[in-house]
């Protein structure tokens, strides 16, 4: 089974306030793996990892 986490989560995964990550929703940076249930919005932790992979791989490589 998935695991989805919070915006909430989500902040405190990557040390910053939750107004940050609804911002790089927002503005289309960030993470890009969410879904939305009514007014909840979820992170896939999966889809996170693979993000925080090609994150770190593209600026290692510099």
């Amino acid at each position: 089974m998935k695991r989805y986490l919070t915006t909430a989560e989500v902040a405190e995964r990557y040390r910053t306030s939750p107004a940050t990550v609804r911002y790089w929703r927002y503005a289309g940076t960030g993470p890009k793996c969410f879904i939305r249930r009514g007014r909840h919005v979820l992170y896939d932790a999966e889809a996170l990892d693979k993000y925080d992979a090609e994150e770190i791989g593209g600026r290692c490589a510099a």
